[in-house]
This record gives structure tokens, sequence and C-alpha cells, in this order.
């Protein structure tokens, strides 16, 4: 299958993409990030697998680092193109690899994709290979000190056992982090898998080694007041946003005094 950088297209419309949606999308994403463990302050090149309309790029954005999103659905790829996201955008199955240069990624990050991999979806699909050519192909493409962090919705313990064998066969370390274990409802899986040796795994939330600790998405918001950074979604946060997507070269709406205002909801 081709791999092929996608162009602007049509918004479809993606009924789904309800604001309690992109909410937990944006929760999941931010704790990905966390367990990613990048330095503070450090602009990092970083891959989103199942990219989708680039939900997760848009959280990379806002934290300085530059992003490509790959994924299977063209449809999905021409809503982040009509959503203006910053990151290149490439078409591929990842049971088919990783389209990528060796070391070109710092880490990266996969938010609910990863358990389609165990499916059979043709008669050519084998789930043991498919996630086997994924994941070295994956390892190829990081450096040598990246992790890759993935929620993941595991259907039972044989999915989870056969996901993280094939991990470790193509090189990684790492391990499952469980937020929540003891919540039927809150309780989130994160694979979290490591290019450089084995270090401690992260502590979960939702457990005693978790008491006490600030929520990540609060941490980012008191570590950006006290820089003086504009806050999130504020006129100037936008204004900084689209300037850069201009310095890239990519097609941005003009500011206006509309720019950044709030909707009233009235028509």
């Amino acid at each position: 299958m081709a791999h092929t950088v996608m162009s602007r297209g049509v918004w479809p419309k993606i009924a789904h993409l309800n604001t309690r949606i992109i909410e937990i999308q944006v929760q999941l994403c931010e704790r990905a990030i966390e367990l990613l463990a990048l330095g503070e302050d450090e602009p990092h090149m970083i891959l989103d697998i199942g990219c989708g309309s680039g939900l997760s790029g848009s959280v990379l954005e806002d934290q300085g680092h530059a992003w490509i999103g790959i994924d299977i659905a063209k449809a999905m790829l021409d809503v982040a193109v009509e959503r203006e996201v910053e990151g290149d955008l490439v078409l591929g199955d990842m049971g088919q690899g990783m389209p990528f240069k060796a070391g070109t990624f710092d880490g990266a990050v996969s938010i609910s994709a990863l358990q389609w991999l165990c499916n059979a979806d043709k008669k050519s699909h084998v789930p043991s290979k498919r996630l086997y050519q994924f994941f070295s192909t994956l390892f190829s493409c990081l450096t040598r000190n990246a992790r890759a962090v993935f929620q993941f919705y595991p259907e039972n313990a044989d999915q989870i056992e056969l996901i993280t064998s094939q991990a470790m066969k193509a090189g990684f370390y790492g391990g499952l982090v469980v937020d929540y274990p003891n919540s039927a409802k809150a309780k989130k899986y994160f694979l979290v898998l490591m290019t450089g040796g084995m270090v401690k795994l992260p502590a979960a939330l939702g457990t005693e080694a978790d008491s006490g600790q600030i929520p990540y998405s609060r941490k980012r918001e008191l570590a950006n007041n006290a820089r003086g950074r504009p806050l999130k979604k504020s006129r100037e946060w936008v204004q900084a946003k689209k300037e850069r997507r201009r310095q890239q070269g990519n097609d941005t709406r003009s500011d206006s005094k509309y720019t950044a205002r709030k909707r009233s909801g009235r028509f």
C-alpha cells in the first residue's frame, strides 16, 4: 500500500466528533505525553499513530512539539486538513509498517488505535505478523532514547500478551501502566515502550503511589502561567498559532475582529 501525504480536502460530516469525545481524546493524549517523559520546554518531533482528525496533534502543537500523523482513514485525514493542523499527514496502514527514516522521531503516541492490529480484517492479515512489522519499523524510526506510548482497549489478557510479546520481540523494553485499575469506568491501559533500555515505569493514576500528585494538565497550566505564556484558546494564543502556520507556508485564515471570539450560541 502506498503512503501518500494528504492535501486539502472537503470536511466530511463526522457526527461522532462531539465535545465530550474531543475532551476525552485531549485528556488521553495529555496523559500519553506525560508518560513520554520529554524534557521540559524542549520541542520534539513526535509521531502520532492513528492520528485521525488531528486532535492529539493539536495537543502536541499546544505543548510546542512538531508532529507527523499517520492514519488508514482518508476521510479522517481530510478532517485534519480542514482543521488546519500544523503536522504533516500520511495515509498508511500501521500493520504494513512505518514508512519513515531511521531515528526520525523523539517519541510516539497513539490513542485508541493499537487494538485494531489484533483483528484479521482480511484473509491475508495475520495479527502477530502485522504487530511485529509495525513494532519493528517503529523501533527503527525512533531515536535510541525514545519512548512510545499507546493508549488502547484490549479485549482480554490474550490480546495484551500478543501485543506486548511482539513489541519485546521487536526490541522494545517497557510494560503496562493501568490508570485507575479499580474503576470499571475510568480504567485506562497505556503501553509504555522504550528503545534505550528498561527504566522504572511511571506510577499509575488512581493508586496509592499517585496520591497527592497534581494532574498533568494542571501542571502545564501552572507552568505556562509562570512563564507568561498566553492562555490556551485566548486571542494571543490563536494569533501565535496562526503565525506559526504562515511561517510554515500553510494556508491560514486572515485575522479579524472575530478571531478567538467566543460564540454566543444564539442565531
